[in-house]
């Protein structure tokens, strides 16, 4: 009697994984590519001190598991190899590059959706963020609109006396309405901490290690994207106003000579696309400002974002296909104090597309301001229907602020989604 009560128990308890199992549906995704490129002259002299060529992999794979309508929970992993580096890509292959890109629940309760967990989020098409985050995003759904709030956890203080006024965060939301043709994304970005900052003589932040101490940050973002589509053509637009105060630590008052500034900067950003039957004509602008004296006074003029901005533009200037590094002299995707000018065409041939982009950019302040001109040519064949060829070749003219030499870059990527 024993066994046979065993025996049932073990069948029931298979059955009801079984069936919990059954309940649960399995999404898989992923993407992959490998990199073949080479640079020369980044370095601005003839140092050849940032020339390189380079290979590697990268390998992302998704997972989400829906548990119902309403609930599901999302995960991305991400694996890196640089062929031949020795903790990743060396003889034995035994790599140690592996990240959680995302993971996070997702569910909705009525005309409410709550995303918590580490997740991606971008505002002003990433001129002002675009990075992955832990925090939480809950929205409203709508009919033609959709409201989300939006807080990042971009540092933890930790334990300890004040150790929470060590914490930054950022708490933002960008509506998006829909009205037929015409797409409205106005938004508002705050970001605090209430003491023990740094920033980088670049005027990046660095967590709690740079070289100029900080105190309380209390910098705001307000703009709006505006997005139109029509049949034949496309446009857009970003404006971003940014205000605030950035209190200087103790420690670092009579080096920089004020207790404090105050954040006064914008940037503008406008683009837009003609399709035609055989080609396709696309540009873009972009303005963002810049500050004269650096930290000298008491105001920073120059448009700043502490952490997770992220836009990426030209191919050498801009990061473009292979993100591995811009010419000297260059912001990068960090959008600050520099003026550029885009034209592009497409040129769509069945399975081939052909692209070619002429950009020229110059910093706003600076005793050097010519970054230079930049031409872009890109083909993109699709060798299956998930697998597609890129290859890119890059030069840029170098303006003053480049430096002497003239950066090329080639290279192609492989990739695959599925």
């Amino acid at each position: 009697m024993k066994r046979l009560l065993v025996i049932t128990l073990a069948i029931m308890l298979v059955g009801a994984f079984t069936v919990s199992a059954m309940a649960v549906d399995h999404e898989f995704g992923g993407y992959w590519n490998t990199r073949f490129f080479s640079a020369s002259n980044f370095s601005g002299d003839d140092s050849e001190s940032a020339d390189g060529r380079y290979v590697d992999t990268r390998t992302r794979l998704y997972y989400t598991a829906v548990l119902s309508d309403e609930l599901k929970l999302v995960n991305k992993f991400e694996m890196d190899a640089d062929w031949g580096d020795e903790e990743r890509g060396d003889i034995g292959a035994d790599g140690k590059n592996f990240e959680i890109k995302h993971s996070y629940a997702d569910f909705s309760l009525g005309d409410w959706n709550v995303k918590l967990g580490t997740q991606g989020k971008a505002f002003a098409r990433g001129f002002m963020f675009d990075s992955d985050f832990s925090g939480a995003i809950v929205r409203y759904v709508g009919d033609d609109m959709v409201i989300p709030f939006v807080w990042i956890k971009a540092f933890e203080g930790g334990y300890g006396e004040d150790a929470n006024d060590l914490d930054f965060d950022f708490y933002g939301v960008d509506p998006v309405f829909n009205m037929g043709d015409l797409k409205l994304n106005p938004f508002v970005l705050y970001m605090t901490t209430a003491g023990g900052g740094s920033l980088d003589a670049d005027n990046e932040w660095t967590g709690w290690s740079g070289t100029v101490g900080l105190d309380a940050v209390a910098v705001y973002y307000l703009g709006a994207n505006v997005d139109y589509s029509a049949d034949m053509f496309s446009a857009w637009l970003t404006g971003i106003y940014s205000a605030g105060s950035v209190d200087v630590a103790d420690d670092y008052e009579a080096a920089i000579g004020t207790d404090s500034f105050d954040v006064v900067g914008y940037l503008f950003a406008v683009g837009g696309s003609l399709n035609l039957d055989a080609i396709s004509v696309h540009g873009q602008f972009f303005y963002a400002t810049g500050d004269d004296d650096g930290l000298d006074d008491d105001e920073a003029s120059d448009f700043f974002v502490p952490a997770g901005q992220s836009y990426y533009w030209a191919e050498i200037m801009g990061y473009g296909t292979f993100d591995d590094q811009v010419s000297n002299g260059s912001p990068g995707d960090a959008i600050s104090n520099i003026m550029a000018f885009n034209v592009g065409v497409d040129l769509p041939m069945d399975s081939l597309t052909l692209t070619v982009d002429i950009w020229n950019a110059s910093l706003i302040e600076g005793d050097d301001t010519d970054l230079g001109t930049e031409i872009d040519v890109a083909a993109t064949y699709q060798l299956l229907d998930d697998l597609k060829l890129k290859v890119v070749a890059a030069y840029l003219a170098a303006g003053d602020a480049t430096g002497d030499e003239n950066p090329t870059e080639v290279g192609a990527i492989l990739s695959l989604s599925f």
